[in-house]
């Protein structure tokens, strides 16, 4: 799983969600969804200008995981 470390990257700079969207000029509708990982995909002129504006690489938004497996118990 690939998760967005936005709010990380926020918190770490003293600056806001809504900052972000005003700076960036990114619909606070579209941050939302990368934010609450609801996102199906990103296009690369929205991480360039969230890069750029956070002076960040687009390596630092990401991070990933693997899935958790859940483990099955056999009944005999």
């Amino acid at each position: 799983m690939i998760e967005i470390r936005i709010d990380q990257l926020l918190k770490a700079r003293g600056r806001t969600f809504y900052w972000l969207a005003k700076e960036t000029g990114i619909s606070h509708t579209t941050l939302w969804r990368l934010k609450k990982d609801k996102a199906l995909g990103i296009n690369f002129i929205t991480l360039e200008k969230i890069c750029e504006t956070l002076d960040c690489q687009p390596g630092d938004m990401f991070t990933f995981s693997k899935p958790k497996r859940r483990r099955t118990s056999k009944r005999l």
